[in-house]
C-alpha cells in the first residue's frame, strides 16, 4: 500500500499542536531550588538500645526541581530517613545521604543540613516499680482519708537503664474524695513523670482511698501507773501514783477505753534501792495513742 503524507491530516496537526504546547509548557518551567524542613525518621532501632537525650526530630532538605512542583509539595511527602541498625552504646555519628530522604517524581535532593547527626545510645533495660495513687480534695467534715491502695500495686517499667536506676515509683490521674463520707473506688490510668522510661504495656489500676472517721482526742485521769521488773525482795512507792493522759483513736473506740486500761508504767529493771525520778511509758494499744500526761514523770522509792 503506497504512503499518503496526507492520510489522517487533521489528527497528525493536532498531535503536533499538543506536542508543542507540552514541549512550550514544560521547557517554560525554570528549574528551582527550595529549603524545605522536614520530619526525621529513626529506622532500624536496635532492641537492646534505646535512644537517650533530646534527639532532632526534623531536617533541612535544599530541594531541587520545577518551581510548579516544589510548590505544590504537601506536608509529608518529603522525609528523612536515618538507619541506626550498626548503632551501639555511646553518643555515635549517623551520616544522612541524599539517597535517604524520600521524595515525589521529579524532585532531586541536592542537600541535607546537617549531614552528620550525634545521637547517644545507652542499653535498654527493665524494673518493676510500685504505683502511688496521688489524693485530691478533702472528705466530708468529721472524716480523714486513710490507707490508699492500688490494684496492681505493681507495674513493669522499661527505659535506659540510669533513668530507670532514678526510678521510684509510678503514679496514676489524682482519685478525688472531695465531700466523701466513705471509700472511693475508681480504675484510673498509670503514668510515669519521666518520659524516657514508659510502661511495657499501657495499664489502668484500681485505686482504692479509704474514707474514716476522724479520731477525737479524749482526757482520762486516775491512771494508775506501775513498776515493771521490780527487783526480788524489793518494795516501791510512788508518787503520785496515778496521772492524767490524753488518748486519741476513733471515737466509737474511746467509748470503752478505761483509766485502768491504758497501761502506763514505769521499768525500774536493774535499779536498787533508792530515789529515782522515772519517765512514765505505755503499753502499746491497737484502739487508741496516748498524747499526752500530766506529769510525765514520778518519783519512786525503793526499799
Amino acid at each position: 500500500m503506497a504512503y499518503h503524507p496526507f492520510r489522517h491530516l487533521r489528527l497528525k496537526i493536532l498531535a503536533l499542536v499538543l506536542a508543542s504546547v507540552l514541549w512550550l509548557t514544560v521547557a517554560g518551567e525554570h528549574v528551582v531550588e527550595r529549603i524545605l524542613r522536614v520530619p526525621l525518621e529513626f529506622r532500624n532501632i536496635p532492641t537492646q538500645l534505646e535512644v537517650v537525650g533530646d534527639p532532632p526530630s526534623t531536617v533541612d532538605v535544599r530541594l531541587r526541581g520545577s518551581s510548579a512542583l516544589l510548590s505544590r509539595l504537601e506536608p509529608g511527602e518529603v522525609v528523612a530517613v536515618l538507619d541506626l541498625g550498626n548503632a551501639r552504646p555511646g553518643s555515635r555519628l549517623f551520616h544522612i545521604r541524599n539517597d535517604e530522604v524520600r521524595s515525589p517524581y521529579g524532585v532531586e535532593v541536592a542537600q541535607v543540613v546537617p549531614g552528620t547527626l550525634a545521637i547517644e545510645f545507652e542499653k535498654s533495660g527493665h524494673r518493676t516499680v510500685p504505683v502511688v495513687a496521688p489524693v485530691e480534695g478533702d472528705p466530708a467534715p468529721g472524716f480523714v482519708i486513710g490507707p490508699v491502695t492500688a490494684e496492681p500495686s505493681m507495674v513493669d517499667v522499661i527505659g535506659p537503664e540510669s533513668r530507670l536506676k532514678k526510678l521510684d515509683h509510678a503514679t496514676t490521674e489524682p482519685v478525688s474524695v472531695n465531700g466523701m463520707k466513705e471509700n472511693v473506688r475508681d480504675v484510673v490510668a498509670v503514668g510515669l513523670t519521666d518520659s524516657a522510661v514508659r510502661l511495657v504495656r499501657p495499664q489502668d489500676v484500681t485505686v482504692i482511698v479509704n474514707v474514716v472517721p476522724a479520731p477525737v482526742e479524749r482526757e482520762l485521769t486516775g491512771v494508775p501507773v506501775r513498776a515493771r521488773n521490780l527487783g526480788h525482795g524489793l518494795r516501791h512507792a510512788m508518787s503520785p501514783d496515778t496521772i492524767a493522759v490524753s488518748v486519741r483513736g476513733r471515737r466509737d473506740a474511746l467509748t470503752n477505753v478505761r483509766p485502768d486500761t491504758v497501761g502506763a508504767y514505769v521499768d525500774v529493771d536493774g535499779l536498787g534501792a533508792g530515789q529515782y525520778t522515772l519517765e512514765v511509758q505505755f503499753e502499746p494499744a491497737q484502739q487508741f495513742a496516748v498524747t499526752k500526761s500530766t506529769p510525765q514523770v514520778v518519783n519512786v522509792t525503793i526499799k
